[in-house]
């Protein structure tokens, strides 16, 4: 193994990181001197390698998602609720059809990824969906669309956590929330895409007998079956099984994780377990993490669904509002991107919440203090870039703190349950509860559930802290050559990130 070499350094440059020893042939000379991976040329190229073969991928299956998920709110622009003779109270109805399976798959879905293999299970629940969004463009009722809704997700439940958790299969924890966002930023450009995809194809209205927002469907959903066929022929399921990467670069890859502490040494470590479940639930971080999760899904799905329909109550037409809703979301993908990787750099994923939790109270506060539309319109800059930089930085500090396998996935779908439970409130917050175009009373939800949000990241910060000086007390009882036969505290030698 090339890739491995002996160090007599017990501490380590990354942050978030403790290099114990490890036991190499059972000798005791070799106890205090850890195993630790040090290859530049490997660290320049298996990085690059998976960045280019399956980020991209995971980008755009999330992209995809989010899109055929909210396009709804583009459609509603365009005139499904007056072909379909909807009220406020059904539309309403309608996205919360879609929530309640997506939460009952979500937590399934992710205990399943790993036994299904997600090679296997990403691409056909991506083509799935696909058939499920074409549909809805040859609606003619109202309970066809309800229909519709409820598939679309229940076979969308487990995107969003079971990518989080694919990326952790292949990514070191010091090196998640980058990937994480990247593909997150799927969504902000989904928002940016789908606007400008919006304004192309209602001008398809009248053709073949469809209207404007029945094209969106049916182009939008065609693409996903596409996309979703092409992903079988190349989506691997593990490092061990990545064509594009050599016997000495997979070898790099799980000695990186092992390192890192994304992966457990026992082989044993990803087996399913009832108990891991358990601790996921009475993990203290991780009902922390969830409380700020659902407060940040009534935030994020607010501004997903209802950004078009906020534009439009602005003064703006139709047409002009789903152009309009470009520049937001291209600004929030310039400011996940930074902040992700300033996260990455000086590993403060709770910091960075805390930020984007300011960047959603300035800018709902300026769309509450103000009604000059140009302003209310530049408020929208401030919220939408806070919501899609705290979803991002959440998902990748859930998925940091929690292992082995069994345990951070199901924290990792906690999490996504409380995101999309906070996503059915956002349907009813501005879909019926506050009228336009103030959107008053929903405004000022959002704004209390943002400082709600920087409340309850600064005492998990807090606790997370605590926890670690505990640990590090710990180690110091921990015999270094007990600890080397792992027969120590191992819980004592995972190191929280902040």
């Amino acid at each position: 193994m090339a890739a491995l070499y002996k160090t007599s350094s017990r501490t380590s440059t990354e942050p978030g990181k403790i290099v114990d020893s490890t036991s190499i042939g059972g000798n005791d000379s070799d106890v205090d001197q850890p195993v630790v991976v040090v290859n530049d040329q490997l660290e320049r190229t298996v990085w690059r390698k998976l960045d280019i073969w399956i980020l991209p991928v995971v980008s755009l299956f999330f992209l995809l998602s989010f899109l055929d998920r909210t396009n709804i709110g583009n459609a509603k622009v365009a005139g499904l609720m007056k072909d379909l003779k909807m009220t406020p109270e059904q539309y309403s109805i309608a996205l919360t059809v879609t929530y309640v399976p997506y939460i009952a798959a979500e937590l399934p879905s992710n205990l399943l990824l790993k036994i299904v293999g997600p090679n296997l299970m990403l691409p056909t629940m991506l083509t799935l969906w696909g058939v499920v969004t074409t549909c809805q463009g040859t609606l003619k009722t109202y309970e066809g669309l309800l229909a519709c809704r409820f598939f679309l997700g229940l076979l969308e439940g487990g995107v969003f956590p079971g990518l989080v958790l694919y990326l952790s299969f292949f990514y070191p924890r010091l090196r998640l929330q980058t990937r994480i966002t990247t593909f997150f930023s799927a969504a902000s450009l989904s928002g940016a895409f789908g606007g400008i995809m919006a304004y192309g194809i209602v001008k398809l209205d009248g053709k073949s007998g469809h209207s404007g927002w029945q094209w969106i469907f049916l182009i939008e959903g065609t693409i996903t079956v596409f996309i979703g066929l092409v992903a079988f022929f190349f989506l691997p399921d593990s490092p061990d099984h990545a064509r594009f990467l050599n016997d000495e670069e997979k070898t790099y890859i799980k000695a990186k994780l092992r390192e890192d502490g994304a992966i457990d040494g026992d082989d044993d470590a990803s087996a399913f377990s009832w108990g891991e479940v358990t601790k996921a639930f009475t993990s203290i971080q991780v009902l922390l993490c969830g409380i700020v999760f659902f407060f940040g899904g009534v935030i994020l799905y607010s501004l997903a669904y209802f950004t078009a329909p906020i534009v439009q109550s602005l003064g703006y037409t139709a047409a002009k509002a789903q152009l309009m809703s470009v520049p937001p979301f291209s600004a929030a993908f310039v400011v996940s991107m930074s902040t992700a990787w300033l996260s990455d750099r000086y590993q403060c994923r709770g910091l960075v919440t805390i930020f984007a939790s300011f960047l959603c109270i300035a800018g709902f506060a300026m769309f509450l203090a103000s009604t000059n539309q140009h302003i209310q319109y530049g408020s929208l800059f401030l919220s939408v870039s806070g919501a899609y930089t705290m979803a991002p930085t959440l998902s990748t500090w859930n998925a940091n703190n929690s292992a082995p396998h069994v345990r951070r996935a199901t924290a990792i779908a906690i999490g996504f349950i409380m995101t999309n439970s906070g996503g059915i409130l956002a349907t009813w917050l501005l879909g019926s509860l506050s009228p336009p175009p103030r959107y008053t009373k929903a405004t000022k939800m959002l704004l209390i559930f943002s400082v709600l949000v920087a409340v309850f990241t600064a005492l998990n910060v807090w606790y997370l802290a605590a926890e670690n000086k505990k640990k590090a007390e710990r180690r110091k009882t921990v015999g270094r050559h007990e600890e080397a036969r792992g027969l120590g505290d191992k819980s004592a030698w995972f190191v929280y990130s902040l």
